[in-house]
C-alpha cells in the first residue's frame, strides 16, 4: 500500500470513508486515518471540494482564462509577481507554463463585467505584466476529471475520413 493509492482514491472521492479507502487498498481503517492525518499534517492534502457544474444553476457564474506574459527584472521573480496574484479571491488557480506566455490564471465572478473590470484594474496594472489575454469559458465538459453535462448521448451521427 502507498500513500499514493489514498491519494488517487481521495481524487476520485473525497467522500470515500476511511471503511471505503481500508477495502479497496486491503489497509485497516486505523492505517487509513492515520495515513491521511500524515498527509494533512505534511501538506500534502491542502482541502476538499466538491466540482461544481455552474451551468445546471439558475445563478450567473462567469468563468476565465487568462494568459498573461510578465517580464522579469532583477528584484522581481516569478514568485514574486504569483504570491501578488495569487491573493486575489478572484483567482481560482494561477499557474507557471511553457509556451507563448508565463502565466495561466483562472479567475471567477458574477458577470462578464466584473471579470473584465478586475483583469483590467487589478491584474494589467502589475507593473510586470507586459500582456493580458482573457478566453471566456463558454461550457465545461470536464474538470477536476469529472464529466460533467446531462450524461445523455450525442444523437448526432459520427463520421470517419
Amino acid at each position: 500500500m502507498s500513500e499514493r493509492e489514498v491519494l488517487e482514491l481521495l481524487r476520485e472521492n473525497a467522500r470515500y470513508s476511511t471503511a471505503d479507502i481500508a477495502r479497496m487498498t486491503g489497509l485497516n481503517e486505523s492505517e487509513v486515518e492515520t495515513t491521511i492525518e500524515e498527509l494533512e499534517a505534511a501538506g500534502v492534502v491542502r482541502g476538499y471540494q466538491a466540482v461544481v457544474d455552474w451551468d445546471k444553476l439558475e445563478d450567473e457564474r462567469v468563468r476565465a482564462e487568462v494568459e498573461l506574459n510578465v517580464t522579469l527584472d532583477r528584484e522581481t521573480g516569478y514568485d514574486d509577481i504569483a504570491e501578488r496574484l495569487a491573493r486575489f479571491p478572484q483567482v481560482k488557480a494561477l499557474r507557471l507554463v511553457s509556451g507563448d506566455y508565463d502565466f495561466d490564471m483562472e479567475v471567477e465572478g458574477d458577470s462578464i463585467r466584473e471579470v473584465s473590470q478586475f483583469i483590467s484594474e487589478k491584474v494589467a496594472p502589475v507593473p510586470e505584466i507586459t500582456q493580458t489575454v482573457t478566453h471566456y469559458v463558454m461550457t465545461s465538459y470536464k474538470e477536476n476529471g469529472i464529466e460533467l453535462g446531462d450524461g445523455e448521448d450525442d444523437e448526432r451521427l459520427s463520421f470517419s475520413p
